[in-house]
């Protein structure tokens, strides 16, 4: 978001914060593509419209839930290390290149952002893991190392590649095979490529899904709260929609209630009437209004770790047509979970709920009106991770992967319908981290 318009923003939201005490570190939230594409156009009015739906004891009713949160411990990320180390030995690969992202967190804590200037870690196949940043960056970074090692600072005169190079070296690798993370930007391998001729660089894409995949009892406890977080929030703003809210005004609500309750805002995508027909929504301004369907998508993080629950309900009473689209949708979540077994391929779950929706009529295939998208995705550190159901993701399924279980319908000139709650799979099937919704009259 452009410095001037966050902080507008932020002038705005402070009175709207105050009302419920958070932390420092509870306000400041990172904000996704997702919700400033949904926001930025109209984001200094949310606010204020916000404001006035507010109940006047609304904030003393909501209490932190995350206070006993257990970030995850050095000890568990240096065993994510030293099993990485072992994945690249075996693969005679000689070192790991990440930039600032879920996966340079995962390993050693840095909570970073990219720019031009490079920051990136060198994880050796033995050794100390290597830190390139800024000079002037430097105690920023070291803020959230937690994995100790090497930061090689580099200043503005200075090339960030020859750091690289250099740390290579110092850590005995003259040569050989280097893999990246698959977002390290171009102009980084390229910058390796060319400064030296001896390494061969591939993607560390298996290296680091082996390591991911599959979630901790840490990982798990955090997920579990961020979800409890959400699907609380949820419930809460569902009791307070009103009929003339518009989305924006319902996705201030579910912001700062999620804030209130411990987790760090995400996403809140609210897509009304028509607009719920497609996925990711609509440009047109929608309200609430008898009869109206109102769907939510919505996440926060709790040491980084995500929830993604979606709730779509009617505003007053369900006609024939919403309530059997709303169960049909319902029982697709309950096919996809009694599908799910270990050593099933993942592609396999999107496959039969699919056909389910052809025998009711929806489709086929990827077709509207239908299931145009994915039936669920990995989720983690990021909100999106691998591995994914939907059709071709041949990933078996083990003990410890977690997903979003979404075979939402739309019906484009109408209404939407998505519901969507996140599970780990266990050895002896799925484990939902909340409730399946009931119905479309009582959807939390």
């Amino acid at each position: 978001m452009p410095l001037c318009l966050r902080g507008l923003v932020q002038v705005l939201l402070d009175p709207v914060a105050q009302v419920f005490e958070p932390s420092l570190e509870k306000r400041i939230t990172v904000i996704s593509r997702r919700v400033f594409l949904r926001s930025a156009a109209g984001a200094p009015l949310i606010a204020i419209t916000a404001w006035n739906w507010l109940p006047v004891a609304f904030g003393a009713e909501l209490k932190s839930m995350t206070g006993d949160a257990k970030p995850i411990s050095v000890e568990e990320r240096r065993t994510r290390i030293a099993k990485l180390q072992m994945l690249m030995g075996q693969r005679k690969v000689q070192a790991l290149l990440v930039e600032p992202g879920s996966t340079l967190d995962y390993f050693t804590g840095i909570r970073w952002r990219r720019s031009e200037r490079i920051t990136l870690a060198i994880i050796p196949v033995r050794g100390e893991v290597i830190v390139v940043t800024p000079a002037f960056e430097e105690p920023s970074v070291r803020e959230t190392l937690q994995v100790g090692g090497d930061v090689r600072a580099w200043n503005e005169h200075e090339s960030p590649i020859e750091r690289i190079i250099q740390g290579l070296r110092d850590r005995g690798v003259a040569s050989g095979v280097v893999a990246v993370e698959s977002t390290v930007r171009f102009f980084i391998v390229d910058g390796v490529r060319q400064a030296s001729s001896a390494y061969e660089i591939v993607s560390a894409d298996p290296l680091v899904r082996a390591c991911r995949l599959v979630k901790s009892p840490a990982e798990l406890a955090l997920m579990q709260m961020a979800n409890n977080v959400t699907i609380e929030a949820l419930r809460s703003v569902h009791a307070h929609v009103e009929r003339g809210m518009s989305s924006a005004d319902i996705s201030t609500l579910m912001d700062r209630t999620t804030a209130a309750l411990g987790g760090s805002p995400e996403f809140s995508l609210v897509l009304l009437n028509e607009a719920s027909a497609y996925p990711h929504g609509s440009l047109q301004v929608q309200t609430v209004r008898e009869g109206s369907i109102i769907l939510m998508d919505c996440g926060c993080t709790v040491h980084g770790y995500q929830s993604d629950i979606s709730r779509t309900w009617v505003f007053g009473r369900a006609d024939a047509r919403q309530r059997k689209v709303w169960n049909t949708v319902k029982r697709g979540q309950e096919i996809a979970l009694e599908t799910a077994k270990i050593g099933l391929p993942a592609g396999t779950i999107d496959d039969v709920v699919r056909r389910y929706y052809e025998s009711e009529g929806w489709g086929p295939g990827y077709k509207l009106p239908g299931l145009p998208h994915r039936t669920g995705h990995g989720i983690g550190l990021d909100g999106h991770e691998p591995a994914y159901l939907v059709h071709g993701d041949t990933t078996a399924l083990q003990a410890g992967m977690c997903f979003s279980d979404e075979p939402g319908i739309y019906i484009p000139g109408e209404f939407g319908v998505r519901l969507e709650d996140c599970w780990v799979m266990t050895a002896s099937g799925p484990k939902l981290f909340t409730p399946l919704a009931k119905s479309v009259d009582e959807p939390i």
